[in-house]
């Protein structure tokens, strides 16, 4: 049995600049290992330069990848870009410990995490909205309206035990974006934090973005 005080106490760490292929077999090894008793984790990164695919990616989104690695992933979802200045949080959540079915729990955990996103520019003053069939958080209003601002893409795995997670840009080069079809649509805008006016520390950010976390999936 789990007190309330596990659901409120992941361990959060700040892993810092790291490249994704090192992360990558980190989360799986960790996810391997852990158990019943393994306290959930959250781990706050930032990528040099790096396409990932889905498991049902069509490589043919990579229109020309300039050098840039592609990865081929165990998440969910399409090609997606990781970069200098976007905020990357990694889940490590053990599903069934606060809900019997894991896969039906899926859904909505796509939807707190989303939300935590909205919240995160909501506390910069910036709109964001989801986008139905389109998982991820796009702008709701303004010049950019439907520009995709944060990805989102998990593995869970039939234990119920996730990793992967969400990015969110903030001070981005967003020409690497140009070079792909973002999560399989041609011609999808992306967007930045920084092209809409909002010079934020990517630190606070990342402080921010985890905290909304926290608050939406340990209530």
């Amino acid at each position: 049995m789990h007190s309330v005080a596990d659901r409120l106490a992941p361990v959060i760490r700040q892993r810092g600049v790291e490249s994704y292929d090192i992360t990558f077999a980190a989360m799986r090894a960790f996810t391997d290992a852990r158990h019943a008793g393994t306290a959930d984790e959250i781990w706050i990164v930032e990528h040099p330069p790096v396409y990932t695919l889905g498991l049902a990616a069509d490589t043919s989104h990579v229109l020309d990848a300039h050098d840039i690695p592609v990865i081929q992933t165990d998440r969910g979802g399409e090609v997606t870009y990781h970069g200098p200045g976007q905020v990357v949080v990694y889940l490590m959540l053990d599903l069934r410990r606060n809900h019997p079915d894991a896969r039906l729990f899926a859904r909505e955990l796509v939807h707190r995490i989303e939300q935590a996103v909205i919240d995160t520019l909501a506390a910069y003053n910036l709109a964001g909205e989801r986008q139905s069939g389109a998982p991820g958080i796009y702008l709701s209003n303004g010049p950019a309206q439907g520009a995709k601002i944060a990805a989102l893409g998990l593995k869970i795995r039939g234990n119920g035990c996730t990793y992967h997670g969400v990015s969110l840009n903030v001070a981005m080069d967003l020409q690497p974006f140009l070079w792909i079809n973002p999560c399989g649509y041609e011609g999808l805008q992306t967007i930045d934090m920084r092209s809409l006016g909002i010079e934020a520390n990517l630190q606070d950010v990342q402080q921010t973005l985890t905290q909304f976390l926290i608050a939406s999936l340990f209530p």
